[in-house]
C-alpha cells in the first residue's frame, strides 16, 4: 500500500507549481492586453504560497521526513542538506517576491520588469527543488522507510488539508481561496 505522505507531497508539489505558473501565466495575459494585472489575486496567490507551502509542508519535510531519511539513507544528505538550505532560505524568498509585488502595485510599469523576473526565479526554484525531491528523496523513503516511520509522517503530513489538493478549506481559509478560485487563471482558478 502506497503511503499517504507520499500522494500528499506530491499533490501539494502539483498545487504549488500550478499556483506560480497560474501567475505566471496572469501576468503574461495583463502583459499581451497592455494593463497591469490583477494585484489583489497575485496578493492572494502569494499568501497561499506563504501560507501553505511555506509553513506547513517544508517544516515537515525538515522535520519529521528528512531526519528519518538520515537515519536510514545516510548516501542522500547532502541532498537533504541542499533541501533544508533551500527551505530555510524559502520565508525569505517568499518576502522578497511579495516586496516586488508591492513595488510593482504602488510604483507602476517600472517595477513590472523587476517583479516579473523574481516571479520567473522564484519558479524555476521551487520546481527545481520539488524535482529533486521527487526524483531523489521519495524514491530513498519508499525504499528505507519502515511501516512505523510511515505512520508517523501519514499522520502528520494527513493533517495538511490544502484546499488546493482537494480539501474543503476551513472558514479561515474559505476567503482567500474563492478569491483565487474565482480570479486566478487555469490551472487553479477559473479567471
Amino acid at each position: 500500500m502506497r503511503p499517504l505522505t507520499l500522494t500528499v507531497i506530491e499533490q501539494e508539489h502539483q498545487a504549488l507549481s500550478a499556483m506560480l505558473r497560474s501567475m505566471s501565466l496572469l501576468l503574461a495575459q495583463a502583459r499581451r492586453e497592455q494593463r497591469l494585472p490583477d494585484f489583489d489575486v497575485l496578493r492572494a496567490m502569494l499568501f497561499y504560497v506563504d501560507e501553505f507551502p511555506e509553513r506547513r509542508h517544508h517544516p515537515k519535510e525538515s522535520e519529521l521526513l528528512f531526519p528519518k531519511l538520515r537515519a536510514r539513507a545516510p548516501e542522500i544528505a547532502p541532498v537533504l542538506e541542499r533541501l533544508d538550505a533551500d527551505h530555510a532560505r524559502g520565508e525569505k524568498a517568499i518576502r522578497d517576491l511579495e516586496h516586488a509585488l508591492l513595488a510593482f502595485e504602488v510604483m507602476g510599469e517600472s517595477r513590472r520588469d523587476a517583479f516579473e523576473q523574481a516571479l520567473a526565479r522564484y519558479l524555476d526554484f521551487y520546481l527545481q527543488h520539488m524535482a529533486l525531491e521527487e526524483h531523489e528523496v521519495l524514491p530513498a523513503a519508499r525504499r528505507t522507510l519502515t511501516e512505523a516511520d510511515w505512520a508517523e509522517l501519514d499522520a502528520a503530513f494527513a493533517a495538511n488539508r490544502d484546499p488546493l489538493t482537494g480539501h474543503e478549506p476551513s472558514d479561515e481559509f474559505r476567503p482567500l481561496f474563492q478569491r483565487i478560485v474565482n480570479h486566478a487563471p487555469a490551472p487553479i482558478g477559473l479567471g
